[in-house]
């Protein structure tokens, strides 16, 4: 079944979820038409058996026939790449962590711990809680093994496992001699937790369920006065029902949950399997030497219900511990996807460089080699033509090929001062204010920033008014730097950039605009009638 979750979370999160849940579910659904096996053995069990296992095979049947070419991804195109084969290894020796323990006798285990065995021998739950607590660090040190992601998976997964214990038996012990009110609540929990998981509000659901069966075990444990077996006594029926239904739904739903974070990498199986259960397992040999009376348990078929605080306490746990997990998936996802993007927005600016090299290649590169050729020819100015059609010519190479035109050699990790770079745009009409410390950015960077004040003193000299004085702010803020640029001319309506985009003129669009948003800057741009403009770039360090 969890085999088919991972499948089934790749395509359909929430069917995955839901299936990764039942699961669990339906060994609660089971313990629940089960009884508690020190009373009576319930009759309609082999018949419950029979259309169960009915039930299985009619819808893994299809299944298996449509899906017989497998998961694809879980085929290839490694296999056995380091990330399965370790999954693989972690989960098959967490199923043999109890073949060492059973050579752990009374007798080796006292001389180990350098105490009486007879004293080992009349505390048997001491031997238990050691035995868990060694199986606890086991498969805690496999599941790590496998993968921060495989560890964090089963050990949300294994805490909700040991919570529900003793509710579990208090429910069913009280719901017994109800007929069938045990099956059915435990049925409505499970398909209630389902349902959640299939949910996209999965994470909150399960979080929720899990406070809500910890508050009414808490509620439980005082009503009682410490003495949570008298639930069992008859006419408890509604409080059993009630504590039943939250637990089944709650660590279904936690357990479905966490299967949409350890499906991408491939640890369903593994991380809610073997690792779960054998962490389960040690949890509750470990718990077992809580809540003790004159160092004794209880002697009781019901002694586990003691535990119902316990219980309680794991579930808020569990309920932390499933929100992290999502919380952590979501930044995951997040972070693939910025990746994914930035990929796109690289090959889609290759393939437009790529589109647009071969016209300028055949055009205006050809234009400005044949002013290089022929400028000085023309005597005059045409010599200085020449020349500025040269590197005009270089750089548009350099910006066809790819790289960064003008980025000096030391490239990125190359510091500059913008300050200073600023400062030499000072003139009779521009004054630049910048602290006095050096504000230091990549050179790269620093270059970008620089060539769109320079675009905005540009738009200033044409379009402000032959008296119009610009004024440039450098503020350094620690985590970013901004700019402004502000002028005291005509100013402009609001609506005119969109003209001059649509127009074709793109010297605000590209020049200014999309060189700080290719930094991962912003830019802001005021201006009305009469008022002057102002020019605010912001740029993340």
């Amino acid at each position: 079944m969890l085999a088919c979750a991972q499948g089934l979370v790749r395509v359909a999160a929430g069917w995955g979820a839901a299936v990764a849940g039942l699961t669990v579910g339906a060994q609660l659904f089971g313990t629940a038409l089960s009884g508690p096996g020190w009373l009576l053995t319930n009759a309609s069990l082999p018949t419950w058996h029979v259309l169960l296992l009915v039930a299985a095979l009619g819808g893994a049947l299809p299944a298996a026939w449509y899906a017989r070419r497998g998961d694809p991804d879980a085929a290839g195109p490694a296999p056995w790449s380091w990330r399965r084969i370790r999954l693989v290894v972690a989960g098959g020796l967490a199923m043999c962590v109890s073949i060492p323990l059973s050579f752990l006798t009374v007798e080796r285990l006292s001389s180990l711990l350098d105490v009486s065995w007879s004293a080992l021998y009349r505390h048997g739950y001491a031997v238990t809680a050691i035995a868990g607590a060694v199986t606890l660090v086991a498969a805690t040190v496999l599941a790590a093994f496998g993968g921060v992601w495989t560890l964090a998976g089963s050990l949300t997964a294994a805490t909700a496992r040991v919570a529900l214990v003793a509710p579990m038996i208090l429910a069913i012990a009280a719901l017994f001699s109800t007929g069938a009110a045990g099956p059915v609540g435990a049925l409505a929990g499970v398909a209630a937790g389902a349902v959640a998981a299939a949910s996209r509000w999965r994470v909150p659901l399960a979080a929720v369920l899990s406070v809500l069966g910890a508050i009414t075990l808490f509620i439980a444990h005082a009503a009682t006065t410490g003495h949570p077996e008298k639930l069992a006594e008859p006419g408890n029926t509604t409080p059993a029902l009630l504590v039943l239904v939250l637990i089944t739904a709650a660590a279904t739903a936690v357990v479905g949950a966490t299967a949409p974070a350890l499906a991408p990498r491939g640890a369903v199986p593994a991380a809610l399997g073997p690792l779960s259960a054998v962490l389960a397992v040690g949890g509750l040999q470990t718990v077992a030497a809580t809540y003790l009376q004159d160092g004794l348990p209880v002697s009781s078929y019901l002694n586990p219900v003691f535990h119902l605080t316990t219980s309680a306490v794991l579930l808020l746990v569990v309920a932390a511990a499933i929100g992290g997990l999502g919380f952590a998936q979501m930044l995951a996802t997040r972070r693939a996807e910025r990746r994914h993007a930035e990929q796109i927005r690289r090959e889609a600016a290759a393939a437009e460089r790529d589109r647009l090299a071969r016209p300028i290649h055949d055009g205006v590169l050809q234009v400005l080699a044949l002013v290089q050729r022929h400028g000085a020819d023309l005597g005059g100015q045409g010599g200085e033509l020449a020349s500025l059609a040269a590197e005009q010519e270089a750089a548009l190479r350099t910006l066809l090929s790819g790289q960064a035109a003008g980025a000096p050699p030391g490239g990125q990790a190359a510091g500059e001062n913008v300050g200073a770079a600023l400062r030499a745009l000072a003139s009779a009409t521009v004054e630049v204010a910048a602290p006095a410390q050096a504000v230091v950015l990549p050179a790269g960077t620093a270059a970008e920033l620089v060539a769109a004040v320079r675009a905005a003193l540009d738009n200033v000299r044409r379009h402000a008014g032959p008296a119009a004085r610009a004024w440039v702010l450098l503020e350094d803020e620690g985590d970013a730097v901004r700019v402004t640029v502000r002028d005291d001319g005509a100013g402009f309506a609001e609506e005119r950039l969109a003209e001059a985009a649509a127009a074709g003129r793109l010297g605000v669009a590209q020049s200014m605009r999309g060189r700080i948003a290719d930094l991962g800057g912003t830019t802001a741009i005021h201006s009305a009638p009469g008022e002057g403009t102002e020019v605010e770039f912001w740029l993340p360090r």
